[in-house]
């Protein structure tokens, strides 16, 4: 990071093995996580916390990834920059994320280092644009 600037970051997944390492990886980077379970734990976060950035898993209870995409782009809160992580390298699931408008698609298994240079880079762009 160029400067201690500290973000707020949602990670939205149920699968407590994906969400942890992340979650100490960026705490110890000095950003604020965030964390929800499921797709309405999701969305009132959003609301709620208004995050920077938030790592989206597609399969999840109550209300999918794409769903909460959705929601999250025709809402009037402020539009935060969006990493899809999901476990289907499908083309179309690729396609559809992207005519949603995420800021990237990424298939698990990944590399947690490769995770985290990503997301700081679209946190830079962030910080940038303000």
């Amino acid at each position: 990071m160029n400067e201690t600037h500290r973000y707020r970051i949602l990670l939205v997944d149920d699968d407590e093995q994906v969400v942890e390492p992340l979650q100490i990886a960026l705490e110890n980077r000095g950003h604020e996580v965030l964390v929800a379970r499921d797709g309405e734990q999701a969305l009132i976060s959003c609301e709620r916390d208004d995050p920077d950035l938030i790592v989206l898993d597609v399969v999840m209870p109550k209300r999918s990834g794409f769903l909460v995409l959705d929601r999250i782009r025709k809402s009037k809160f402020r539009s935060p920059k969006i990493i899809i992580v999901t476990a289907s390298c499908e083309q179309r699931y690729r396609e559809f994320a992207e005519s949603r408008g995420i800021d990237d698609f990424i298939s698990k298994p990944y590399d947690l280092d490769q995770l985290l240079h990503r997301i700081e880079e679209l946190l830079n762009q962030e910080h940038a644009t303000h």
